[in-house]
């Protein structure tokens, strides 16, 4: 019995709301499901066209369902357009129906040209709905149509001889929906309880079971790999010096703050004694777990050329040698500098790498001497640049993660920021001058998006 148009009893909105109370909880559930994915596809920022098909398929189901059941049809009817809405929606579900079905390969090879084709008319029947009424000849069209299109998706289903769990339980969701909304299409009566969102609800029920276990391996592998992360973190940690011997000449530190888990920056004391020094700055293109490996191959390669370690050029030369066609296309920045308390001089070297900085009586200086990037060509050459050193000058070697950090508005840190910074350690221990410098570098930048490595060397005089 249906709600009359005159205003009805208490006791005749109450059968009716027994009698629609479960059509109308799945449709309150379908279109929940629909909005919820819908918007879990906003805040993940990134547009899925099978999760949003699927979102639009569900919430238009499921206000469909809501419209047709005495209640609210009855609060809207009066006028020609609530007249015209059910209808009009009705030829509009199938849209993102068909375009779920094809995305998800249930459409075979010709699943673009089957929905293309169907989807142009049904958007002509909810033209036509909204703007002539609903007529049969519309119905009629749809159902032709929306059975065409059911048997293309059983058919292609059943061919397909897939082993994926997954599959086979969302193929038996949808041949349970696609059997039951058959059904409601050919054997059309008024007097007859309509099957097809019972099929609907074992569709959503199979696609939330496979989503289900989908996110919940995907958990699991989430874990393993952060687990794997972490073990890679503390190995390429350990292939880092510890603190630079207790010296009579100088003073280092180092600051290294990696992107990610695991980076491409290296740093290495290849000499570290009471009269001398070898400090070594690296940065390999990329960043994350190749950048790493690569860096470890730096290390070995700056470790076999150790016989050259007061010779800058002849190291990075040998550098280059051991690196050359081992690095799968990635390049590497290298700065080296030998300092020698008993010469009273320094030695400097570099492949690629942003120039070393030289604070001396409160002013700062470039130092640079540059070849080409280690692994680039193995016939690069390098050459050495001999200053003299005093008491009390500070070096500082970085990798460009520092002069590269670019706030809010775009605009780079840049080399003159960090000589102020640099300036602005005077007097600073080392260890506290190199976290100086990082922390003028993290407040500049927006977000961290590179590695940050810096090494800072005092010369206190010959022991």
């Amino acid at each position: 019995m249906y709600l009359l148009d005159s205003q009805p009893t208490a006791g005749e909105v109450l059968q009716a709301f027994e009698r629609d109370a479960p059509f109308l909880f799945m449709g309150a559930a379908f279109t929940t499901v629909g909005l919820v994915s819908a918007a879990f596809c906003l805040l993940r920022r990134r547009y899925d066209a099978l999760l949003l098909s699927m979102a639009a398929f569900a919430a238009l189901y499921g206000l469909r369902m809501w419209l047709q059941a005495d209640i609210p049809r009855h609060l809207l009817q009066g006028g020609t357009f609530p007249a015209r809405l059910i209808p009009a929606i009705s030829y509009l579900i199938p849209i993102p129906a068909f375009l779920f079905f094809q995305l998800a390969g249930f459409l075979g090879r010709g699943g673009k040209i089957i929905f293309a084709g169907p989807s142009a008319v049904f958007l002509g029947l909810v033209g036509g709905t909204l703007a002539f009424g609903p007529l049969p000849l519309f119905q009629t069209i749809n159902n032709f149509l929306v059975i065409g299109v059911l048997c293309a998706v059983v058919l292609t289903s059943l061919r397909n001889r897939s082993g994926d769990r997954d599959f086979i339980v969302v193929r038996r969701g949808l041949l349970c929906f696609t059997a039951l909304a058959l059904w409601d299409n050919i054997v059309s009566a008024p007097w007859l309880p309509k099957v097809e969102p019972w099929g609907f609800a074992a569709l959503l029920a199979c696609l939330g079971w496979v989503a289900g276990r989908r996110m919940l391996q995907r958990d699991l592998e989430l874990g393993e790999i952060q687990k794997e992360l972490e073990l890679a973190r503390r190995i390429q940690l350990s292939i880092l010096p510890g603190a630079f011997p207790q010296s009579a000449s100088f003073r280092v530190a180092a600051r290294y703050v990696p992107m990610s888990s695991v980076a491409g920056d290296l740093y290495d004391f290849l000499v570290a004694d009471g009269e001398r020094a070898g400090l070594l700055i690296a940065d390999v293109s990329g960043h994350g777990v190749p950048a790493a490996l690569i860096a470890s191959m730096v290390k070995m390669a700056a470790t076999s050329q150790r016989a050259h370690a007061a010779h800058p050029a002849q190291l990075l030369a040998g550098m280059n040698a051991a690196l050359c066609g081992n690095t799968q296309g990635q390049f590497v920045t290298a700065a080296y500098v030998y300092l020698d308390a008993a010469a009273g001089e320094l030695r400097y070297s570099a492949a690629g790498h942003p120039p070393m900085l030289l604070l001396r009586d409160g002013a700062v200086t470039e130092v640079a001497e540059n070849g080409l990037l280690l692994a680039a060509t193995e016939f690069a050459t390098y050459s050495d640049r001999t200053l003299a050193i005093e008491p009390g000058d500070r070096l500082l070697l970085y990798t460009d993660g520092l002069v590269e950090a670019r706030n809010a508005g775009g605009e780079l840190f840049g080399e003159e920021s960090l000589m102020a910074a640099l300036r602005g350690t005077a007097g600073l221990a080392p260890a506290q001058a190199a976290g100086r410098l990082i922390a003028a570098a993290e407040q500049w930048a927006k977000a961290q998006d590179d590695d940050l490595t810096v090494l800072v060397c005092d010369y206190l005089g010959a022991a």
